[in-house]
């Protein structure tokens, strides 16, 4: 949308794009020059965004509607003394005079004018220099002081140099020196002090300011971005297609697998006591394009791969025929061409090398009496060296062209060596335990062997009772809960083609009874016990794909967050059509947005206000929501704002709750600063379990959020959450979820921050 209601159009300031240090400077002009609002320039900031160029600040996920503030400049020259951080200042400028000028941007870091182009990221000028690159100054343009002509600068810095930003114009035949733009020849695009932060009709985007629309094109460097069926199995035409499985297996009364049994005078022992799930197939959740800044995954210390790498996993191969060899080892070439003033020295170092080469091949024998003539020699050696420094002044002048180089041995590389290896299989050595050491290992893999047999038995009893009518297109997912003892249980999600040519989804627990039976061995007297593997439907233990799902977040003052949620719950059901969810918004008195309004304004299928008091407590706000709910067989998924969903989010929240029996903590991924989804850089978030389903029932079993203790602060509630679900006997289902990020954000004014005022 470029900003025509004034009439205003683009003044062809010069043919190629102006860049400076990736500054940018739009210029429109407009033929009624109204003087409202003269002595500012509109200001919006983007704080705690890293990266170094304007391209970086495109990626914020708010750019350019929903700046963290809004405020006005009063000069073209700003200098906030902060890191990480994207401004944009626009307004109109109203030229002195008529008469052709040239404009200039410079700033510490990354600024563009005319931004219809790139930039390195690299350039940079000091305070006033104008003229450092080609690219920063203008051609001759023609202005009237009639008019007044809107203008836009994009400035990103990063974290390095004194940050500023100026603009500066030079009128041609009258100086010859460029000044900054100051409060006299400004004036604001509008007046935003009235407006909240989600009203954002009235600001302009042009060429270079748009936001362009993200291409689905996912990083080279994530494996995890790779298109996964997993990820669309939610899709109507399969999740309509569900086979009932029920009754084809025995029924068997299936004791949940318990993550512990722990004290309740432990507090946060949960982290000590959940296991993993096991994934098949890969589902490329460890994060190997982090890898270059953490080896964490391997079993080496940081310091030992610096040393040695990785070289124990490797057997050098020898040679098939060994070189004899030479029997005259030891024996140096004494002549070579070298300068002489450092011809004595040299014989010095000679001498001890040959003595110590000597020594290495001597006999027995023969130690005593060499020890003594190295001894000896030692002394000799040691005057000439003091013979030699006494007199170097002597060389002192000497010619250099007299001088011949010392000669240099390049080291000989055996290119044709060759080595053996082993398979090396690191997902085998993972134990179910939650590695705290390490936050880019990503799901357990469940191996072949183990899953496919599992597979074939579930279609030979489902064809076996259909009669051969079901055929296994792909295994989409599975996941197995590991116990040794009773057996394992999976959760099986398939693709199936029935006889007529129709996919068919199945997404089903079975429980993998392990029986022992005894038989004779050649000996009478000598029994042998087998297991056998008998797959039985676990009574009760089912869940359900029409159950309602609550998404409850607490808010106080973030109000581009708030938009941003509301946008992506319309997204989801634009996406899936699954309206069988509801947002509940519990607000703390925001003031930045009415957001019970934007609700309103929403496309949502179901959404619930509730306006809360005092200041923000997250436990008291989540227990709000909770009691909103009148549904006890429903499931409430306590939530944070910044979060970024998957598209199969709903179905696979439904998927891993269990009435009675399972709670679902998903792990998220922690995106980087200045990073997005579609880079997935970042670490996952193995620590946290604030982002957690379970049935609205068992929620108030347990008792609900702990609301005494956490009242003025929130951290630590999630896990005095946990020790509760786990001492009643609940799983939690503990799984890395692909393409679930929490985007980065900046945590100034968040919540009950305060601003100081004192100076830095």
């Amino acid at each position: 949308m470029y900003p025509t209601t004034n009439k205003c159009h683009v003044s062809a300031l010069r043919k190629k794009p102006l860049l400076i240090s990736m500054s940018l400077l739009v210029l429109h002009h407009c033929h009624s020059p109204v003087l409202q609002y003269k002595g500012q320039a509109n200001l919006h900031v983007f704080e705690d965004w890293c990266g170094s160029s304007t391209a970086d600040l495109r990626k914020n996920l708010h750019y350019p509607l929903y700046p963290h503030s809004r405020t006005t400049v009063e000069k073209l020259a700003v200098s906030p003394q902060w890191t990480n951080y994207g401004l944009r200042i626009f307004g109109y400028l109203h030229p002195h005079t008529d008469g052709t000028f040239s404009l200039c941007v410079f700033s510490a870091c990354n600024t563009c004018m005319l931004c219809y182009t790139d930039s390195t990221g690299k350039e940079w000028t000091a305070p006033g220099e104008f003229e450092k690159y080609s690219s920063q100054t203008s051609r001759p343009v023609w202005l009237s002081a009639q008019r007044r002509y809107f203008f836009e600068v994009i400035h990103k810095q990063n974290d390095e140099g004194t940050d500023h930003v100026e603009v500066a114009w030079l009128q041609l035949d009258y100086s010859s020196l460029f000044k900054v733009i100051d409060s006299k020849y400004i004036s604001l695009y509008t007046n935003e002090s009235a407006l909240s932060m989600n009203d954002v009709a009235h600001i302009p985007q042009t060429a270079a300011s748009h936001r362009q629309t993200p291409t689905k094109q996912r990083s080279a460097d994530a494996d995890m971005l790779i298109e996964d069926r997993r990820d669309s199995f939610y899709k109507g035409q399969l999740r309509r297609s569900i086979v009932s499985t029920q009754s084809r297996y025995i029924s068997c009364l299936f004791p949940t697998i318990p993550d512990a049994i722990i004290s309740p005078l432990i507090c946060f022992a949960f982290l000590q006591c959940v296991h993993l799930s096991y994934i098949y197939p890969n589902d490329y959740t460890r994060l190997t394009h982090m890898e270059t800044q953490t080896s964490c995954f391997y079993s080496e210390s940081s310091y030992y791969l610096k040393r040695f790498g990785f070289s124990r996993y490797m057997r050098f191969d020898r040679p098939a025929t060994e070189e004899k060899v030479n029997p005259d080892r030891g024996i140096l070439p004494l002549f070579f061409p070298i300068s002489k003033h450092k011809l004595l020295a040299v014989s010095v170092h000679l001498t001890v090398l040959f003595l110590y080469l000597v020594w290495s091949d001597r006999k027995e024998g023969e130690e005593d009496e060499l020890s003594n003539r190295a001894e000896k020699r030692k002394d000799t050696t040691e005057g000439e060296k003091r013979y030699f420094w006494e007199r170097q002044e002597d060389f002192e002048g000497t010619d250099d062209e007299d001088l011949t180089p010392a000669p240099v041995f390049d080291t000989q590389v055996n290119w044709n060596q060759t080595f053996h290896v082993n398979h090396l299989d690191l997902q085998a050595q993972r134990s179910d335990w939650i590695d705290l050491q390490c936050n880019i290992s990503g799901n357990l893999l469940l191996h072949s062997n183990d899953a496919l047999p599992i597979v074939k038995m579930f279609m030979d009893q489902l064809n076996k009772k259909h009669h051969g009518r079901f055929k296994l297109v792909r295994v989409v997912n599975m996941v197995k809960r590991v116990d040794d003892f009773q057996g394992s249980r999976y959760l099986l999600e398939l693709e199936l083609k029935d006889v007529n040519g129709q996919l068919l989804r199945v997404s089903h627990y079975i429980y993998a009874l392990v029986t022992n039976s005894w038989s004779n061995g050649w000996d009478s007297d000598f029994q042998q016990s087998k297991s056998k593997t008998l797959l039985c439907n676990p009574v009760g233990f089912r869940w359900n794909p029409v159950a309602m799902v609550h998404f409850i977040v607490p808010v106080k003052n973030q109000a581009r967050w708030v938009q941003q949620l509301i946008t992506d719950m319309e997204e989801l059901f634009k996406i899936t059509g699954d309206s069988n969810f509801n947002l509940i918004i519990t607000d703390y008195k925001s003031t930045d947005m009415d957001v019970r309004k934007a609700l309103e304004k929403s496309s949502l299928p179901r959404y619930q206000y509730v306006k809360m008091d005092g200041n923000f407590e997250r436990s008291a706000g989540l227990q709000a929501g909770i009691d909103l709910i009148t549904d006890d067989h429903s499931i409430v998924f306590l939530c944070d704002l910044h979060i970024h969903f998957p598209p199969s989010i709903i179905d696979t929240i439904r998927m891993h709750c269990v009435e009675g029996y399972m709670a679902f903590a998903p792990i998220v991924m922690r995106l980087g600063c200045g990073n997005t989804p579609l880079e997935a850089r970042g670490y996952w978030e193995i620590n946290g379990f604030g982002l957690l389903g379970i049935y609205k029932s068992d929620l108030d079993t347990v008792g609900g959020m702990n609301t005494k203790e956490f009242t003025d602060r929130w951290g630590g509630e999630d896990w005095e959450l946990l020790d509760r679900i786990l001492e009643a006997g609940l799983e939690v289902e503990r799984i890395y979820l692909r393409n679930f990020f929490h985007h980065y954000h900046s945590k100034r004014g968040m919540w009950n921050r305060r601003m100081s005022t004192s100076p830095r």
